[in-house]
């Protein structure tokens, strides 16, 4: 288990964190003694009662409502978190979404929506979180990092995906900005790195898992034999947020149960 204070005197914003991976990271990053602000663009009585739950374990949190994928309300939501906390510590650009098609049927607009928030939200949040890290710069008694940024990703920024286009072509995207972006912070002493989880077990994709017989086709692509759990997801983004991985930069943690082995080759393909 990740050490109750291991982010103690910290202050994070999770956004998309009113179910799923979202919400089990910010409890999880409260739980490890940060202050969370909740990022939630619908389902406010969710994101309060996540908030709750972080307020439980004895650190602050507080709800926002903000779309990541325009630019004004990004912008007021990190004002914020600086105004609520005194600044920002930790990003994790977790909000996302899927809408699928085959190539055919896939118009501009869905195409559209799902670049515009799985990776120009993730810019927008990560250009904003930055000017505040730069801004503090380093206090070593809380962090030996000015700042780090968590991208979400996914397994599919390597695994193709047919009928998902779009939310492949984002993550693909995720990769190359988290890497970008850490290449060119890094001298700054902030930490850019993503995590790329593989099935979880999460509102957005139920119907890959919540039947046997769903389960049981899953699993066939999981060499460990299990879908993951939010989690999973939370606990390393908590260690990937800490001192612990200090020297890790540009680095993309994939947590997948081994999906990314390509198990169908396992017996000669």
């Amino acid at each position: 288990m990740i050490p109750d204070q291991l982010l103690k005197g910290q202050k994070a914003l999770v956004t998309g964190a009113n179910s799923g991976i979202g919400k089990a990271t910010a409890v999880a990053m409260g739980r490890a003694g940060a202050d969370v602000v909740v990022n939630y663009v619908a389902g406010r009585e969710e994101a309060e009662k996540v908030v709750e739950e972080i307020k439980s374990l004895g650190v602050r949190a507080v709800a926002h409502e903000a779309d990541v994928s325009d630019e004004d309300q990004v912008v007021a939501m990190v004002n914020r978190t600086v105004e609520e906390f005194g600044t920002l510590d930790i990003l994790v650009a977790n909000a996302g979404l899927q809408r699928d098609a085959p190539l055919t049927e896939m118009t501009l607009a869905r195409w559209q929506k799902v670049l515009d928030v799985n990776l120009t939200g993730q810019f927008l949040c990560a250009r904003e979180a930055t000017k505040e890290f730069l801004r503090r710069g380093v206090v070593p008694e809380v962090s030996r990092a000015a700042g780090k940024i968590i991208c979400m990703s996914s397994v599919h920024q390597v695994i193709p995906w047919a009928g998902h286009v779009n939310y492949a072509s984002s993550k693909g995207g995720v990769q190359m900005m988290m890497e970008t972006l850490a290449q060119e912070l890094a001298p700054k002493k902030v930490r850019v790195n993503a995590i790329a989880p593989g099935a979880i077990q999460t509102p957005i994709n139920r119907g890959a898992w919540d039947t046997p017989e769903a389960r049981e086709d899953l699993l066939k692509l999981i060499p460990y034999d299990r879908v993951g759990d939010p989690e999973d997801i939370a606990l390393a983004a908590v260690a990937l947020a800490s001192d612990l991985m200090d020297y890790v930069v540009g680095a993309t943690l994939f947590v997948d149960g081994g999906m990314t082995l390509f198990p169908g080759f396992a017996t000669g393909g």
